[in-house]
């Protein structure tokens, strides 16, 4: 395996192990460092990421890369979640969200319309890149189509992107001529 690869590994472990951190004290709230460690280790051990070895030496010390970049702090004992660490944790569940596929389709179209400013226009082509991995189709410029429930989706991008005002989702019984969506969805 070439250094390119090896490094990519790397850093992949490492980002993953921050999740699983910044997802463990979401979920508790807030985590002392003694119960941090165990329930840590039993994922990554799950996930195969961490050598036998120096377990809680290298949990610990990836909680204190967190707190100095401030996404954890650590308050009488225990971490907790900062703004920023959720943001980040918001932003990579965005990154890995798949929309559910129920086995029946019910027949309607979810349309979701933005007009982001052009001063936002960064995050305008973030949420454009996030749809279209998401598997949208774009049925005019700022207007996208996806057959199945996605709400939780749209609401994610709304509080993490800080666009609820320009964002709408909508759903309809029937839109003119979607013989070229339902091809696109395979719902023919």
């Amino acid at each position: 395996m070439g250094k390119t690869e090896e490094k990519y590994k790397k850093k992949k472990k490492k980002e993953n192990l921050q999740k699983i951190i910044l997802g463990t004290i979401k979920i508790a709230g807030f985590v002392s460092v003694g119960f941090l460690a165990p329930n840590v280790l039993v994922a990554l051990d799950k996930l195969g990421f961490l050598p036998k070895e120096r377990q809680g030496e290298y949990i610990s010390s990836s909680a204190s890369k967190l707190v100095k970049r401030g996404l954890l702090k650590f308050v009488d004992n225990h971490y907790e979640l900062t703004f920023s660490g959720q943001k980040l944790l918001n932003h990579w569940e965005l990154l890995d969200y798949k929309v559910k596929k129920p086995k029946k389709w019910d027949k309607k179209w979810r349309i979701i319309i933005f007009d982001i400013p052009e001063k936002k226009k960064k995050v305008r082509n973030r949420i454009t890149g996030l749809l279209r991995r998401a598997g949208f189709v774009r049925l005019q410029d700022s207007v996208w189509v996806y057959p199945y429930d996605c709400e939780d989706l749209i609401g994610l991008l709304k509080t993490d992107f800080g666009v609820g005002k320009y964002l709408l989702y909508v759903i309809a019984d029937e839109i003119e001529n979607d013989r070229h969506l339902r091809q696109d969805f395979s719902l023919t």
